[in-house]
């Protein structure tokens, strides 16, 4: 899988999105490569943000666990 990362900058330097240690102009990309970009990015979010969900169940998973322990017979 590619690694990727935009560079944050100035307005009057060009944005650039480095993959694979190779710097490219995201002005001098074709359509195709920067509606590629979008939806890298869109899918990264959704990966984030789903990875938090996972994390808040896993959490919840663990107090029901533990609440289910203090109500069994010893």
């Amino acid at each position: 899988m590619a690694k990727h990362e935009a560079q944050a900058q100035t307005q009057d330097e060009p944005q650039t999105l480095t993959i694979d240690g190779t710097e490219y102009n995201l002005a001098e990309l074709s359509d195709e490569a920067k509606s590629q970009i979008a939806s890298l990015r869109v899918t990264d979010q959704e990966i984030a943000r789903l990875q938090q969900q996972l994390a808040i169940h896993q959490t919840a998973r663990t107090a029901y666990a533990q609440a289910l322990k203090a109500e069994l017979p010893q």
